[in-house]
């Protein structure tokens, strides 16, 4: 078997109330010492402008244009176009009087605007800071006044939620500017707090295009990047220059050693959030490339439409989005004939045994490739080379799908703001990988730290702990919060909460979360995570949260059903309802609560890890009600005070049910 990564340092014996810590181990790539930064860069800016220089009419940023109803062909705008626009831009921002070092605020959905202030702001120095468009008024307000935002770009139809918390942020914010029109409203009412509110249009013609741009470093502040965090308010996650662009050459280092670099031709297909590192640094390294980037149209029930559009050639997502993918494909191939349905398997199993052998994507069977799975590829628009998935684990089934059946590499990898985005990612065409977050970046170092209350010791046989990083991606800390900056940097090591197992490969794998453990009243550990990860796979269930209290000896769910599988049931067992009423059909919760627990036993979750009781819940968690994060993570305080009633019923009715 291939190892992945190089042991560079011992493990540490435990230290008063330090755990013990595991071997530090680098990626093969960096077996020799860490990515460096090459002198003559100093800011991402330079990606921009050399990339202007080598393909100044290469398309750049793609949109559809929607006229009377009616959306027609990607339009795009040069290398050369964007940079003109961004030069003029950047000279309105200082002309309101926004310095190197100041801080602008970019609210909206992907759009070539994103982009265009972001490369404005790089351009001068200028820290961007995303404000999210997934979140209320009240965390925008808040990012404001804690980053001390002068400056935002918004987009057109978040002006009014805007300027409905303006008169709580006025104090830092002076200057709005539309990706789009403004009304004359809406200018009055900016007037009267004294913000300046303009029209894309109007900006432009502000400010001297030819200011002369002023030296950046490396090791300068390029972004601060707010978390959304599943408790208390974001985190400014400060990140340098030095972060972003290595972050950028370590994914082009590990695609030139293991497959193929992205080049001026690739398109990349833009829908996952710009607030979030992920998207915003993959479209870094495509601008760094010259590569096109097309952006949906905002609307995620036309993402196929669009994709279909565009023909990307790079394809980012979330789990969620791969197995809404999955779950497409499974079903048109249950509805075909039997002989499709064996062709289909025997291909695949085929494929399978040859991907598990060692062939490459391309090699393992290009003869089904085109007679069975290029139907699929033509899902994503038939020209994807490379897919991405990252914010969580990418459930293995899917991921082994995917991978025989795209016709595309698949590579999963781990990150979070404070890495830069990736710091873990599987490295392409080694199959051994398949259900791991693969190996260190080669910009990073990594170790396990023991966590003995939840019994994760790492130095065990099968190494499991924390998952400690160390090296040049990571963050420069949390802005205005050096005390909890202090808690996660220590001794030069990023303590990331999340808990993984080193495979013998040299990959990792996550395996649970440190935060979200609690004790029962009988004195047992639940590792929360783990056990909803289990449960997850009920193919009853669309989306999963389990409760325990600490006073009481068992655990209790609130699902989000499925909604066919319901309507299914309901149909053999001739129950009457719509989805709402079935929801609360006393033989379908004990349907699906037994559905569960069936599954928990298979996956031998202990008796206390055991469900008894469910309540179906016909709503799907969501952002708007502030249940789950905008990269779908249970924010679990908010969960217990939203369903505090039902809770209290469940385990009311759970000890009746005993009784």
């Amino acid at each position: 078997m291939d190892v992945y990564t190089v042991k560079v340092e011992e493990e540490r014996p435990a230290q008063g109330d330090k755990p013990t810590a595991g071997p530090v181990y680098r990626c093969v790539y960096a077996k020799d010492g860490l990515l460096e930064l090459p002198e003559s860069l100093q800011s991402p800016w330079e990606f921009f402008s050399q990339s202007v220089k080598r393909n100044p009419n290469n398309p750049m940023l793609g949109r559809r244009d929607v006229v009377d109803g009616k959306v027609g062909p990607y339009v795009w705008q040069t290398y050369q176009e964007v940079y003109e626009e961004v030069i003029r831009v950047g000279a309105a921002i200082r002309a309101c009087g926004v310095n190197p070092g100041g801080r602008c605020g970019i609210y909206g959905s992907n759009c070539p605007k994103w982009i265009i202030a972001m490369e404005a702001c790089n351009s001068h120095g200028i820290y961007y800071v995303p404000l999210y468009d997934t979140l209320g008024a009240n965390a925008v307000e808040f990012i404001i006044n804690h980053a001390e935002v002068s400056i935002a770009f918004v987009q057109e139809n978040k002006i009014d939620s805007m300027l409905a918390c303006l008169s709580n942020c006025a104090q830092y914010l002076q200057t709005i500017v539309s990706f789009g029109a403004v009304t004359a409203t809406q200018k009055k009412e900016a007037e009267v707090v004294g913000v300046s509110c303009y029209s894309w249009e109007e900006f432009l013609s502000l400010g001297n295009p030819s200011y002369k741009l002023p030296p950046k470093e490396k090791g300068n502040i390029c972004t601060i990047m707010y978390t959304s965090g599943t408790t208390g308010d974001p985190k400014g996650v400060l990140l340098s220059n030095e972060a972003v662009m290595l972050e950028v050459l370590s994914i082009e280092h590990l695609l030139q050693e293991t497959d193929k670099a992205v080049t001026e031709k690739d398109r990349y297909f833009s829908f996952l959030p710009l607030a979030h590192i992920f998207d915003q640094i993959i479209e870094t390294y495509c601008i760094y490339k010259g590569a096109s980037v097309g952006f949906f149209r905002g609307d995620v029930r036309f993402l196929v439409e669009d994709i279909q559009a565009l023909k990307p050639t790079i394809f980012c997502g979330v789990p969620r989005v791969f197995d809404r993918i999955y779950t497409g494909i499974n079903a048109k191939i249950l509805s075909g004939g039997a002989l499709k349905k064996i062709l289909f398997q025997y291909a695949y199993d085929q494929k399978l045994k040859n991907l598990k052998k060692g062939f490459k994507q391309n090699e393992a069977s290009p003869f089904f490739d085109k007679l069975v799975f290029n139907k699929i590829k033509e899902g994503l628009g038939g020209q994807v080379r490379i897919m991405l998935s990252g914010a969580a684990p990418l459930p293995q089934h899917v991921e082994e799908f995917l991978r025989v059946t795209s016709c595309s590499i698949l590579l999963q990898g781990y990150g979070l703001t404070e890495s830069s985005a990736g710091c873990f990612t599987s490295i392409a065409n080694e199959f051994s990988m398949i259900g791991t977050v693969g190996v260190p970046v080669t910009t990073i170092e990594a170790r396990l730290e023991s966590v003995p209350e939840m019994g994760y010791d790492a130095l065990a046989d099968v190494p499991r702990g924390e998952i400690c990083l160390r090296g040049k991606t990571l963050f420069s800390g949390y802005y205005k919060c050096q005390d909890l900056t202090e808690d996660v940097l220590v001794d030069g090591w990023f303590h990331t909460g999340d808990i993984g197992e080193w495979q013998p490969n040299g990959a990792m794998k996550i395996i649970d979360r440190k935060k979200n453990i609690f004790k029962l009243s009988q004195g047992e550990y639940i590792a929360i995570e783990s056990v909803e990860s289990k449960y997850s796979r009920c193919p009853l269930v669309a989306s999963v949260w389990v409760y325990g209290n600490s006073f009481e000896s068992f655990l209790v769910t609130v699902v989000v059903p499925e909604r066919k599988a319901i309507v299914e049931w309901a149909a053999a067992e001739n129950e009457k309802g719509d989805f709402e009423i079935l929801c609360q059909n006393l033989k379908a919760r004990k349907y699906i609560l037994d559905e569960l627990n069936k599954v928990g036993q298979a996956h031998h979750l202990r008796g206390f890890e055991m469900l008894r009781a469910v309540h179906l819940e016909p709503v799907p968690f969501d952002v708007e009600r502030e249940l789950i994060t905008p990269t779908f993570k249970l924010k679990r305080p908010q969960l217990l005070k939203y369903y505090k009633e039902i809770i209290d019923e469940l385990y009311r009715e759970a000890k009746e049910t005993k009784n």
